[in-house]
């Protein structure tokens, strides 16, 4: 298979991971950065090109789209998906997965464990907003934050009322979360890959601070997942359309609840501390999803119109 990699640095470790397990499985990888794609948009034959060529050769796209750039990022996925071109997730997963306020939405309508959260757009509402998410301690994130940027744990009410007067005031779209004290700063990243939880790690948050992100100065350990947090885990992927997908739970007393679902999750502290080749595990499943793709094509093909079998 001819695999584009869709990542703005070929030097990142996701990236080099993955290219280095497409070529130890005999594909040839090649990485793209999406922002330099640019495309035809056209009824019968779209395209999309890259250094002055028409990429029309691709067999499958794993989209590494950042944050900042998802707009760009997806409408590039997009384009390969018009050209029938498989990707390993879909425009549609990844933007959803973007939207944290419509990703939480999309998991309470299917019964997902979440955390009480609260929106609202005026500072008049701040006071009912508060009391509906279960009162202080609680957590304000901006909905364009990533990587714990822009979350905020606000310890009292007086506190928690400034802060998000201050976000409104700036325009800024925000949610407000209970906070889960039990969890004691720590969360599960789930891997998943199809319909399983191909690893698991719990990341917690360094002595002073409640984010435990691993860019922020988290550590993170091997840890044992429940059956109804690799369902959570699973179901979630799914709901949002990802067939690959960080998610992120926290242990809460009734039961795990989802944080965010991550559309391009990080390969380095996952493998580094499971000991799994996870960049492997996405080649292979790509091969099968291909070949299953190829047979469901092919049986289709030989099955002629009204369900009536061909003539010798």
């Amino acid at each position: 298979m001819k695999i584009a990699i869709l990542s703005r640095n070929k030097k990142l470790y996701s990236t080099r991971r993955l290219v280095e397990a497409a070529i130890a499985r005999g594909h040839d990888p090649i990485v793209i950065d999406f922002l330099r794609c640019y495309m035809t948009i056209a009824s019968h034959q779209p395209t999309i090109h890259f250094d002055g060529k028409e990429l029309n050769d691709i067999d499958v796209v794993i989209p590494r789209i950042g944050a900042s750039v998802s707009f760009y990022g997806s409408a590039v996925v997009r384009q390969f998906q018009m050209m029938k071109t498989h990707t390993l997730n879909k425009s549609e997963g990844i933007i959803r997965s973007r939207d944290k306020l419509h990703s939480l939405q999309l998991l309470s309508c299917k019964g997902i464990g979440l955390p009480i959260t609260g929106f609202a757009n005026r500072p008049a509402e701040i006071d009912d907003l508060i009391r509906m998410v279960g009162g202080a301690p609680l957590v304000i994130k901006l909905l364009s934050g990533t990587q714990g940027i822009g979350v905020v744990l606000a310890e009292t009410k007086q506190a928690a009322s400034s802060v998000i007067e201050a976000f409104m005031g700036l325009k800024a779209n925000i949610l407000v979360q209970e906070y889960i004290q039990e969890a004691k700063g720590a969360d599960i990243r789930c891997f998943v890959i199809g319909n399983k939880v191909v690893a698991a790690m719990e990341r917690k948050a360094k002595a002073g601070e409640f984010r435990s992100n691993l860019h922020r100065g988290g550590s993170s350990k091997l840890i044992k997942i429940t059956p109804e947090e690799r369902s959570t885990a699973v179901r979630s992927a799914k709901i949002l359309g990802l067939s690959v997908a960080g998610v992120d739970i926290l242990r809460s007393n009734h039961g795990p609840v989802v944080m965010e679902v991550n559309s391009s999750p990080g390969l380095k502290g996952i493998e580094s501390i499971t000991g799994k080749d996870i960049a492997g595990m996405i080649i292979e499943f790509l091969e099968k999803t291909l070949k299953n793709t190829k047979k469901r094509k092919e049986h289709n093909e030989d099955i002629p119109r009204y369900g009536l079998k061909k003539s010798a």
